[in-house]
């Protein structure tokens, strides 16, 4: 009797022995997540460094000689059009004028007096003719002494921006001495480097369109409002390879100033690109690969090449097709030459939970 129950006993212990390995087994069996590449239609953002200019930008010069009698603004002053700026002293060409004037005067009085003359048969036609010329020289003098005069007054040719002056009150002026620079921020010019084969691709998708792109500003910002790309300069730099393209920002707030410096973020479109998550792939000396699963079940590390990135997604230029199965998850739990279990989801469905930028 004893003998029956303790052989009862071990069989007992080795059926529940065996059960606990299958369960065991069971638990060890995984399922691995595998997807397709997918090929579509997608647009890329890139980065181009960039100037950015105001519309207009001049230098304010002086065009007459004198000291600088008045300032009427101040440094960084928004002032308007036909709006008086700086006066250099006029008394000098205000005398000359005076003088000028008095010329006039006297050439014309000469003038009529010869007339009444030559009405009355008194004096030649050429006397008068003499006559009418002296007055119209002095006229064209007084006119010269006028526009000297107002030269000695600098005004703003258009609305902007003071820059930092040059000069200080009753300073020596010379003829075309810089007193400061005037900006219209109304609108501002942006411009920045493409290279060629970039351009090429530009010009093949844009159709005639003036495509929109935005400035990232200095501070990591975006600029509130978006550009449009309205001109690309006419050749190409040799050295660089790049040409210029100019975007026109609004710039109703005056945020941008001429001098700045930020980052054109340009929509390139792609086509039939082929695409991969980010997570399915792994580095390896600042190289991209991927674990490919063959016909076998095997796994297979795959070197690839990247041709651009998106949020959360690679397009991929070289290593891959369509038709590869590529390990989703759990890269750090298989092996080289490994054979596992895997289940086949959709691409669609893989991409359709990432952040994709595609048509």
């Amino acid at each position: 009797m004893k003998k029956i129950l303790m052989l009862t006993g071990v069989c007992g212990v080795l059926f529940f022995a065996s059960c606990t390995s299958k369960k065991e087994e069971k638990k060890e069996e995984t399922h691995f997540l595998v997807t397709n590449p997918i090929k579509k239609d997608t647009a890329i953002i890139k980065d181009y460094v960039s100037q950015i200019h105001s519309i207009q930008h001049i230098e304010l010069r002086a065009q007459e000689r004198g000291y600088l009698q008045k300032i009427y603004v101040d440094e960084g002053q928004s002032v308007k059009k036909g709006q008086l700026l700086f006066q250099i002293m006029p008394k000098l060409y205000e005398a000359e004028m005076q003088k000028a004037q008095a010329e006039a005067d006297f050439a014309e009085i000469e003038y009529k007096n010869t007339k009444r003359l030559a009405d009355s048969k008194v004096v030649a036609p050429n006397e008068l003719a003499m006559a009418k010329a002296k007055a119209d020289k002095a006229k064209a003098e007084l006119a010269l002494t006028k526009v000297h005069l107002q030269f000695t007054e600098i005004r703003a040719p258009f609305d902007g921006i003071i820059d930092r002056f040059h000069v200080r009150l009753g300073s020596l002026v010379d003829e075309g001495d810089l007193l400061t620079n005037l900006s219209d921020n109304s609108k501002m010019w942006v411009y920045y480097n493409v290279p060629e084969s970039e351009y090429l691709d530009y010009k093949a998708t844009a159709q005639n369109s003036k495509p929109t792109v935005k400035l990232l500003m200095a501070n990591n910002k975006l600029f509130d409002y978006p550009g449009v790309v309205e001109t690309i300069e006419g050749e190409f730099n040799n050295e660089t390879g790049n040409i210029a393209f100019r975007a026109t920002f609004p710039n109703p707030k005056g945020l941008l100033r001429h001098g700045e410096t930020g980052n054109i973020q340009m929509e390139v479109p792609i086509k039939n690109a082929l695409l991969i998550p980010q997570k399915a792939t792994f580095e390896v000396l600042d190289k991209k690969y991927v674990y490919v699963i063959d016909k076998d079940n095997t796994v297979r590390s795959r070197e690839i090449t990247i041709a651009a990135e998106l949020p959360h997604i690679f397009v991929v230029s070289k290593g891959l097709s369509t038709d590869d199965k590529i390990l989703l998850e759990g890269l750090r739990l298989v092996k080289e030459n490994e054979k596992i279990e895997y289940k086949l989801e959709k691409p669609e469905n893989v991409m359709s939970h990432l952040e994709l930028y595609a048509e």
